[in-house]
């Protein structure tokens, strides 16, 4: 089973900036300005250069919930990636964007991008110091018209003096630097910790109901969740990071369940309508080819990427168009063994029992970190 949570697809943005530019920047920050950021029981050890720096994260946090780093001054990162609700959006299906836009794709949680070796749900970005640019600069989310101007607008924000130069030193204000800071700060949103890593890394054997243990046997057992949603035997991230073809996307393509359709009434907002009642005045929908449109190989036609699970009972609607509402509507698609296909299957009908699937739910819902359930303001 794999719950697919995706960026809007924006217009390709190519930002060039070498792997030896990037390390030779800042390969010479001192150790003590990392951040003493212990990882949560249940996560991989952070490598050198994942560890989050302590005054790059202090202006990232801040970057991250500027509005004006919009070219209208109403946007900001924040406002897909709502800390209260999951590091996600959970009021519509697909992400809010520049002047109300709606987004193609669901806002994707933000947990444990730290680890992540690909970034945006088609995989078309390995740095997260770069792939901050590419929002800044997509025309239906930030809409910056240039790198430049966002560097410029900055250098004469007031509130900002002196912050580069005490995270960056001589560097200042620089599309390296703002990008790098808002990395750092996004390394910290760390998930772990759970009810399931105290039961299974912690050796707490009451940390668990026995529903959620069977639940979790299921999940590497009968349901085969594990196979991409991956589990060591020292840390859990929940992802392979490969894409998969669900069908999802194909379904979408084909304007499959032709008795109805989906009808947007407001930035984000959709209902269903009769298919008869709807096709004369309803504009076409935008066709999202997932991976496909970076590689141009045939076998990702609609292809996305495994996303981790940490949290996931806060990061509803699931699936990369937001098009599952519940954890209880995923497991069913899942279940059924997704939606037929032309490209190669990797899901198959299941079989599971209503105990099985409640119990793979509860299994799945003990994946919530505590501290961020507490912070959490549902919105359906």
């Amino acid at each position: 089973m794999k719950i697919k949570r995706h960026l809007p697809l924006a217009v390709p943005i190519c930002i060039s900036l070498t792997c030896a530019l990037l390390v030779g920047y800042f390969s010479s920050r001192p150790a003590s300005s990392e951040v003493d950021f212990p990882v949560p029981l249940g996560l991989p050890p952070l490598e050198a250069h994942q560890r989050p720096v302590k005054n790059q994260v202090e202006l990232g946090r801040k970057l991250f919930f500027d509005r004006r780093l919009a070219f209208n001054n109403t946007n900001s990162c924040a406002m897909c990636h709502i800390e209260s609700q999951g590091l996600t959006s959970n009021q519509s299906a697909t992400a809010i964007g520049m002047e109300g836009r709606s987004l193609n794709r669901n806002a994707p949680a933000l947990y444990n991008v730290a680890y992540e070796k690909t970034l945006f749900h088609d995989g078309r970005e390995t740095d997260l110091a770069q792939q901050a640019w590419a929002p800044l600069l997509s025309p239906l989310e930030m809409a910056n018209p240039s790198i430049g101007n966002v560097v410029d607008r900055i250098r004469g924000f007031d509130d900002y003096k002196g912050l580069f130069e005490a995270a960056f030193g001589e560097h200042g204000v620089s599309m390296e630097t703002i990008g790098t800071a808002l990395a750092s700060y996004q390394r910290t949103l760390l998930a772990g910790n759970s009810r399931f890593d105290q039961w299974r890394y912690g050796n707490k054997a009451d940390a668990l109901t026995d529903s959620e243990k069977h639940g979790f046997e299921i999940f590497t057992g009968k349901g085969n969740c594990s196979t991409c949603h991956t589990v060591g035997e020292k840390s859990a991230l929940f992802t392979d990071g490969n894409f998969y073809v669900t069908g999802i996307g194909y379904r979408t393509a084909i304007g499959a369940g032709a008795r109805v359709s989906k009808v947007q009434l407001a930035p984000g907002e959709f209902v269903e309508v009769k298919h008869e009642d709807m096709t004369s005045y309803s504009a076409p929908v935008l066709n999202d080819i997932g991976r496909f449109a970076i590689t141009l190989d045939a076998k990702d036609r609609w292809a996305y990427k495994t996303p981790g699970l940490r949290n996931v009972e806060l990061t509803f609607p699931y699936m990369h168009d937001g098009s599952l509402s519940t954890l209880e509507d995923v497991v069913e698609f899942y279940d059924k063994g997704g939606f037929e296909h032309d490209a190669e299957r990797v899901l198959h009908p299941l079989g599971l029992t209503q105990k099985e699937k409640s119990d793979l739910v509860a299994f799945l819902k003990s994946l919530t970190t505590a501290e961020d359930k507490a912070k959490h303001s549902p919105y359906r």
